[in-house]
């Protein structure tokens, strides 16, 4: 058949048949769209059966995760914050308050409300992503107890399988009941029992409709309407609970006015106990959180965060090691323990590496004497108060300093060893810790010029403060650990301190970050002087007070501090100190008692107790340190100045040596001189006496 002879054919076939031909059609696809259905519904409800939410029999705590910087878990803080309680525990008028505001139509929907979750993918359909989820309080059960925060239609839909399944295996009081005791309400509170705690100072059954419609409000962004956070946020959300309940007929307008025009008052916080790996870390992390990052400790300890760190497990580990064992430590009394700290700190990033706040067994609120400790730092402070600024005012390390008896308006220093030797260079005087010359040579530049150097290197004075004695660490107060090493780390990284800290970033349990770190740093000199000091105190290291820090295969500059007792009498010390670096790492090292006393006190100098304590964490940390030397490129001069100086200090002591010897033979001479003649005085006299005793004989 000719293709224009079909055409025809086709067009005089009766428009009965053409009728019958499309209800065919329509017929097919409505059956095919049947099956369709009929399958999905078939596929949906196998998913549904064989679905497991045998979990939701068991409350879950959120734990908090503290993390090294590599990503490994070094520590998890958690206190069980999830306390259940029944259905019948709770307050009709929080149920529905969290009805109100969270899923109006929870009594009347099968665990998917299709109308909001229609609402809610034409939303995304144009935005073009999920940014409403029409979820239930069903789904939001299944979502915080089987699934992730990710926002995915694929997760939406584990989310409608697992809430189908819930709503088939447990009543809606049930779920009710577990959906409050597994929700997060802020501020580190798992559940409604534990939020009524938390907040109320209460527990469930004791609520009002006020506080009850707080926490209902609360539920939406725990963080972020949180009224220990926002009060004003969190009032303003109760209202609108409040607003909704209303309107849902759960209260009267008179109960209404009443609850509305109540205050949120709030019960004093309660911290539960904790116990953690590296325990003094942690509460330094902890302490970072709330100071810096405006968390409540609630939120830190069981809040379900991840926080990542700047701690090195290793030198952790091995000062956790040295600290574990007594042989690194004076013997302690027998009632009192001579406690020590230590702090290490990567001096170009500012971040924390390790951190002991003090010796016996921890308990949580314990003194960290790392972060809070607040001593005298004696000489350790010389750096920082008096050679730094001389440096910055035009000295340099080869000029020669005063070391004579001094007197200056009352205040006469005295060297440790008692002797003074007319001139030294700053290099020895440094390097020895000699008293007199940095007393000296801060009259010469001002007080006020040490003090503002000081100040600037991070640690605080205070007006008594403004004296000589500066110069040797004599503070009315003093200060820590951790802010000499913050303050010796410029040394270390050409002049630049940065802020010491232990925190990288917070992150909630959604995944949402709270806080990052933001590098905060200053110049506090210039590099070639940085380098003139540390040239100084390595010094102090290899020939000076410091040798027991000396490391094999790295170099180390450091200082040693000892500060005087409060009472005199008694040959001992009150603090030793070290603070003292690599070219990758600062460590601040002290010790001594709680409470000294004329019976508690420490024998010896720093010399020998401090520096072997920060030798040994290094020691045991060589894989993290991968430079062994210091580089000086910018004080070849300088170094060439010192040599020349202390070769003429040479020789003018070989010069005063020979006159002392030349003296010394003269006076010799004289004395035997001297001792001939009273030879022969004596033996004139026994010879007159011998004529004398025959004389009379005869």
């Amino acid at each position: 058949m000719k293709r224009s002879e079909y055409k025809e054919q086709q067009h005089k076939k009766s428009p009965k048949q053409k009728s019958s031909l499309m209800k065919k059609i329509t017929r097919f696809i409505f059956i095919g769209l049947l099956l369709a259905i009929v399958c999905g519904l078939l596929v949906l409800n196998i998913f549904i059966t064989f679905s497991d939410v045998s979990k939701l029999e068991e409350p879950a705590p959120r734990s908090t995760f503290i993390y090294a910087p590599d990503g490994e878990i070094i520590s998890k803080i958690s206190n069980s914050n999830i306390e259940g309680v029944s259905i019948d525990q709770i307050p009709q008028t929080l149920i529905d308050a969290v009805v109100s505001v969270e899923d109006q139509r929870f009594y009347k929907h099968h665990g998917v409300n299709y109308l909001r979750m229609g609402r809610a993918l034409i939303q995304n359909a144009f935005k073009g992503k999920i940014v409403a989820g029409g979820s239930t309080i069903t789904q939001q059960l299944a979502k915080n107890v089987f699934l992730t925060e990710d926002r995915t239609y694929s997760r939406k839909f584990k989310e409608l399988i697992l809430a189908k399944k819930i709503e088939r295996t447990y009543s809606k009081d049930e779920i009710m009941e577990r959906y409050l005791n597994q929700i997060y309400f802020g501020d580190g509170s798992w559940g409604v029992q534990r939020a009524a705690q938390t907040y109320f100072g209460k527990d469930i059954n004791k609520l009002t409709l006020s506080e009850s419609a707080t926490l209902a409000g609360v539920i939406k962004a725990p963080t972020h309407l949180s009224p220990t956070k926002n009060m004003e946020k969190s009032l303003n959300r109760r209202n609108l609970v409040l607003s909704l309940m209303l309107s849902e007929q759960y209260i009267t307008r008179e109960e209404y006015d009443d609850a509305v025009g109540q205050k949120i008052v709030l019960a004093d916080s309660t911290v539960p106990n904790y116990k953690g790996k590296y325990p003094y870390y942690i509460d330094r992390v902890i302490d970072e959180a709330v100071g810096t990052y405006h968390l409540t400790k609630n939120e830190v300890l069981s809040g379900g965060l991840h926080i990542y760190t700047e701690i090195n497990p290793v030198i952790q580990d091995a000062l956790e090691e040295v600290y574990a064992d007594d042989r690194y430590f004076p013997e302690s009394k027998p009632d009192q323990l001579i406690q020590s700290a230590s702090v290490f700190l990567n001096p170009k990033t500012g971040g924390i590496s390790a951190l002991v706040g003090g010796r016996g067994d921890y308990t949580y609120g314990r003194f960290n004497n790392a972060t809070e400790l607040i001593r005298q730092p004696g000489s350790t402070l010389k750096p920082l108060a008096v050679y730094t600024p001389a440096l910055e005012q035009g000295y340099q390390m080869s000029d020669l300093l005063l070391d004579e008896s001094i007197n200056i308006d009352g205040y006469s220093p005295k060297n440790f060893d008692q002797k003074n030797r007319g001139e030294v260079t700053m290099y020895d005087a440094l390097a020895h810790s000699y008293n007199v010359p940095p007393v000296w040579l801060l009259h010469q530049i001002g007080i006020e010029k040490g003090v503002r150097a000081v100040e600037r290197f991070g640690i605080p004075l205070e007006e008594n403060d403004h004296t000589l004695g500066l110069a040797l660490g004599g503070l009315n107060k003093g200060t820590s650990p951790l802010r000499m090493a913050q303050a010796f780390s410029a040394f270390a990284n050409n002049g630049v301190m940065v802020e010491a800290h232990a925190i990288v970033e917070i992150k909630d349990s959604e995944g949402e970050v709270l806080g990052k770190w933001r590098e905060q740093s200053v110049d506090m000199t210039n590099a070639e002087i940085a380098q003139q000091v540390t040239y100084m105190l390595q010094g102090a290291v290899e020939e000076g007070t410091a040798k027991k820090a000396q490391i094999s295969g790295i170099e180390v500059a450091g200082k040693t501090g000892t500060t005087q007792l409060p009472f005199t009498g008694v040959d001992g010390s009150k603090d030793h100190w070290f603070v003292g670096y690599t070219p990758d790492l600062v460590g601040a090292v002290w010790l001594g008692y709680n409470q000294t006393d004329a019976g508690h006190y420490l024998t010896s100098t720093s010399s020998f107790t401090a520096p072997p304590i920060f030798a040994q964490v290094v020691s045991k940390s060589k894989s993290e340190l991968p430079t062994k030397k210091f580089s000086f490129p910018l004080i070849g001069k300088n170094v060439e100045a010192l040599e020349k100086q202390k070769e003429k200090l040479s020789e003018k002591e070989r010069i005063k040596e020979k006159e002392k010897r030349k003296q010394q033979k003269k006076e010799e001479k004289e004395r035997k001189k001297k001792e001939k003649v009273k030879k022969e005085i004596r033996h004139e006299i026994e010879n007159w006496k011998r004529k004398w005793k025959e004389y009379i004989e005869n």
